[in-house]
């Protein structure tokens, strides 16, 4: 499976102390490492400007403005965009 060069890339709001956000992306990566789509991760403890919009409700994995899932991983969300997404 081959993903087009302009996929967005996924973005994963998260807080490095959090148990959920460490379970999320342990969940990921095997989804998505053998298809080369990467994730951008940002702690939003680091960046107080998404402290607003996103404060408990983490973790939050999104592509572009589109938000995949919260809390937990939802992998038919994430299938989804990975079908979307393929060239």
């Amino acid at each position: 499976m081959s993903f087009s060069t302009d996929a967005p890339e996924l973005t994963l709001y998260l807080r490095r102390w959090c148990h959920l956000c460490d379970d999320l992306l342990e969940q990921l990566r095997p989804m998505i490492a053998p298809l080369g789509v990467e994730v951008r991760e940002i702690d939003i403890d680091e960046h107080p400007e998404f402290e607003a919009s996103y404060g408990e409700h983490i973790p939050v994995l999104c592509v572009g403005e589109r938000e995949l899932c919260r809390h937990r991983l939802d992998p038919r969300a994430v299938q989804a965009y990975l079908l979307e997404s393929r060239a």
